[in-house]
Parts: structure tokens; sequence; C-alpha cells
């Protein structure tokens, strides 16, 4: 295993990476296969707690990836090659599901946030990028207030959160509040992680996970068509 890595935000990348593909196993098995019951449960993905736990780990994610570009000076190029394998997501969702397209996934909101802290904030302090995401959170609160007595008729800026209430996705992380999440993971990385050292040194990662998380992009570009592969293999899918 590489030394030079942070063995932690590999963990916890990688445990998030594989509770997602969790997920999405399960969601394609009842929402798409129409398999509700499973081993004498019956499963409701949809069900409030279980959106609480996809939030969660989709945080994790989110704040980890604002923690990788404290450490690194590439943002911008690692943010447009982001953007690129997020529009390739978008393609492959246009020809699966037209009318649930992935226009602004979490691979979109990733590639935004990284280039836009590449651009304004990769030199700036800890407490300048946690005013940002205050000021982002902020926003995210206000913004609800000031549109909810104006039709919404566009979807133009989706991105930000607003939209017509026609819009469907499989997949939707608007800027407002996740680019404050991502924020939050900067500010804490460059105060706790400016040495690149690990915080917690006597730990041992675990080889599976750890790998799940240095791969982490590679694991959800390939393992929806995977999984549907083989709901078609064994019938599920028609």
């Amino acid at each position: 295993m590489r030394t030079d890595r942070i063995w932690e935000i590999d963990f916890l990348r990688g445990l998030a990476i594989l509770l997602m593909v969790a997920y999405h196993f399960g969601y394609d098995l009842t929402e798409l296969a129409g398999v509700r019951r499973v081993l004498g449960i019956d499963f409701d993905l949809l069900s409030g707690p279980f959106q609480v736990a996809v939030a969660v780990f989709a945080g994790i994610f989110v704040v980890l990836c604002g923690v990788s570009s404290s450490l690194t000076r590439s943002n911008v190029r690692r943010g447009i090659k982001l953007l690129a394998a997020a529009l390739l997501v978008t393609t492959a969702s246009y020809i699966f599901s037209p009318e649930e397209v992935i226009l602004f996934g979490i691979l979109h909101c990733l590639a935004v946030c990284i280039l836009i802290y590449g651009l304004l904030l990769e030199k700036a302090q800890p407490l300048a990028c946690l005013g940002a995401s205050a000021a982002v959170f902020a926003i995210s609160l206000a913004v609800p207030a000031l549109i909810k007595d104006i039709p919404i008729r566009s979807d133009w800026l989706l991105a930000f959160g607003i939209h017509s209430d026609a819009f469907s996705s499989f997949d939707y992380f608007p800027l407002l509040p996740w680019l404050g999440v991502f924020l939050t993971g900067a500010a804490f990385g460059k105060r706790f992680y400016a040495s690149r050292q690990s915080l917690l040194p006597w730990g041992r990662p675990i080889p599976p996970i750890n790998a799940a998380g240095r791969y982490s992009l590679w694991i959800y570009l390939i393992h929806q068509p995977i999984l549907l592969g083989i709901f078609y293999l064994v019938g599920l899918l028609r």
C-alpha cells in the first residue's frame, strides 16, 4: 500500500462509496426490478430513514472531496477531468432514461465545487473557506423563502437548487447547499491536514475499503452499468 496517502481519508471515502453502491443495488432491485420483499423483509428505499442515510454518506463523500482538494494544487485540472466524467454520466443516463436524466448529479456538483475552490479559494486561509461555507449555507436558507411566491417554469438554475416542479432526476446535488459542505471540508483540510500527515497514525487501514477509496471515481462510473447488466442477465429487468 502506498505510504504517502492519508489512510483515514481513503478509508472513509471507500466506506462512503461502498455504501452508495449498496444503496444503488437496493434501489435498482426495488424501484427498477420491482422486488420489494427480500428474505421476508419489505424495503422502501425512498422512505425517510433511507434518504437520511443517503444524505449522510453523500455528505461524508463531499466533505472528503473538500479535504482532498486542500491537499493538492491541481484543482482546476482535476475539476475539468471530473466534469468530463460527469458529462459521460449525463449522456449515459439520457440514453437509459431521458425522463430522469442526470443533469447535475454528485459528479457535476463536485466538479464545479473543485473548480470554484481552485480558481477562488485554493490559496485562502482556513477561516476564509469556513466563512465562504457559512455564506453558502446562509444563501441556501434564504433562497427558498425569497422564491416561494415566484412560479419557476424553467430549469436553467437547477445547479443552484432552483427548478420547476416537473424536474426529476436519478441523481441531484445542487450547489446550494452542497458547495457549503465541500468548503467545510476544505477548511478542515487546510486547518488539520496542513502537514499532509494522518491524524490517526496509530490506525490500521483495511485494504479492500482503502482501495475502494483510492478508486472511488472508477467505482462510481462503472458500478451502475455492472449492476444493471447483472439484473438483465438474471431476468429481473427487461
